[in-house]
């Protein structure tokens, strides 16, 4: 079951804030990046390349853990758990929102082959303490 984000978390999603999904290689052990985060509604949105190793762990095995900090004071954190779907960023609309908010300025160019995909996880559990 889906789980409401509360206001305070939100504000951490909406915020500059990095975020680090960890997900579950093919031997069972972790593997995380450090990320650009979105939100829509109470889903969490990433964006990656099709083929890097996260989307291929996340392809075979949807379950994730997330952890975002507030960039300003780190002992503000929330941990998100939940299982990720993955589409195609359509016009790479995702990763180009999440430029604008991180470098304030469009993506760089990448080579025309390159297949963006988005990650949406869908929080099943919330822990932390702006949770």
């Amino acid at each position: 079951m889906a789980i409401n984000l509360n206001e305070v978390t939100r504000a951490l999603v909406d915020g500059r804030n990095y975020a680090t999904i960890s997900t579950l290689n093919k031997d069972g052990s972790p593997h995380s990046c450090v990320m650009w985060i979105a939100r829509d509604g109470d889903d969490l949105l990433f964006s990656t390349v099709r083929g890097r190793v996260k989307e291929r762990n996340l392809a075979r095995d949807p379950r994730a853990s997330v952890t975002l900090w507030d960039k300003e004071n780190p002992e503000t954190y929330v941990e998100f758990r939940g299982t990720v779907a993955i589409t195609d960023d359509e016009g790479r609309a995702l990763v180009e929102s999440l430029a604008l908010k991180y470098l304030g300025e469009p993506y760089p160019p990448e080579d025309p082959s390159v297949e963006r995909v988005v990650l949406r996880l869908t929080p099943t559990k919330i822990t932390g303490n702006a949770a």
